[in-house]
């Protein structure tokens, strides 16, 4: 697959693109027990992870991955589900996007953090294909550190797919 540039390629800052939603969760959300449903959630992490990666691009941008979530805390219907997001690292065409989820109970205030994902985003055009995206600059001890962690769980991503793609070859051939 080709790739072209972006308009601008000077490297972005983390809080240039970090993303926040909120959204109150009502019965359509919920399983029979009042509970927000697990795939809705990540519908949410999805709709948050790609405006900072819509914005850290200035591109269209398609999910590639969602490698980890950790499900914490329930969510209930009438509580507040805050989803915040900010990209972790830029690479050619792609950005790892770290998304934190909390929810407030709308009748004590307390907050609980309920949900955490890591989703790799990829830049688009209009016609599908990648496109450069801008590097990242991180300013924050804690920027630096999600910076150097977005490449070992690249890495890992990169093994694990290697691996897949050998073991679906070697049972092939049996």
């Amino acid at each position: 697959m080709s790739t072209t540039e972006t308009p601008s390629m000077t490297a972005r800052r983390v809080a240039d693109s970090q993303s926040e939603m909120t959204e109150i969760i009502l019965p359509n959300d919920a399983n029979v027990l009042g509970n927000l449903l697990g795939g809705r959630l990540m519908h949410f992490i999805d709709i948050v992870g790609a405006m900072a990666a819509y914005r850290h691009s200035r591109a269209h941008v398609v999910t590639a991955a969602m490698d980890h979530i950790d499900f914490l805390q329930p969510v209930h219907v009438g509580d507040l589900l805050t989803l915040k997001s900010s990209v972790n690292r830029a690479f050619s065409t792609s950005m790892e996007v770290g998304v934190k989820a909390w929810v407030e109970n709308t009748q004590t205030g307390v907050m609980l953090h309920v949900a955490s994902a890591y989703l790799v985003f990829v830049a688009i055009d209009q016609n599908g294909r990648r496109v450069n995206v801008p590097a990242l600059a991180p300013a924050t001890a804690d920027e630096q550190r999600r910076y150097a962690d977005a490449l070992l769980r690249r890495r890992h991503r990169e093994s694990e797919a290697a691996r897949r793609k050998k073991a679906a070859l070697d049972t092939a051939k049996a």
